[in-house]
């Protein structure tokens, strides 16, 4: 691959393979380091692609193995993340916007990336099955999971704002 050519998917998908791994570590600087280490993979790729389409599908899946390589390390089981640090110090400045996103983030990173790479990437089930290794079936299920617990995670935020009391089932 030659400079120019990585320069051009750089541009074109660097913004989705950022996205994807921030999806599945929840930390922008462990996603910018998964970002590179997908492009560097990508110059040092010696195979062919169909088409662009095929490359942003590779780097986005490059870039999920990484992210779950990075989650199950051992280093990061016991390792804090310096902003948690933060919280605990200065507890009244510590201010979260009641965001979708952040509720996103609280699914678990299976159905989480599932359901980025479904409305934010634009992929359909069959090709998220093949970039993650799974079955069809199992896309849909993670897809319906996490829109069920997305579901029940908004209206428990709408309870905690209104000031209600939730009832437990």
């Amino acid at each position: 691959m030659t400079d120019s050519e990585l320069e051009h998917y750089v541009r074109l998908y660097r913004r989705n393979v950022f996205a994807a791994a921030l999806c599945l570590v929840r930390n922008e600087y462990d996603a910018d380091d998964i970002t590179q280490e997908a492009f560097m993979r990508l110059y040092k790729y010696g195979g062919t692609f169909n088409d662009d389409e095929h490359v942003k599908a590779w780097l986005i899946r490059c870039a999920v193995n990484r992210g779950k390589t990075l989650l199950g390390s051992r280093w990061r089981k016991f390792a804090q993340p310096l902003e948690s640090a933060a919280e605990l110090i200065h507890t009244d400045s510590y201010n979260d916007d009641s965001t979708i996103l952040r509720l996103i983030g609280k699914l678990n990173k299976n159905n989480r990336i599932t359901l980025h790479m479904y409305y934010y990437e634009g992929y359909r089930a069959e090709q998220i099955a093949d970039i993650l290794g799974i079955s069809t079936n199992a896309v849909i299920s993670r897809l319906s999971r996490a829109r069920q617990q997305l579901k029940k995670l908004i209206t428990d935020e709408r309870n905690d704002d209104d000031g209600l009391q939730r009832t437990v089932r």
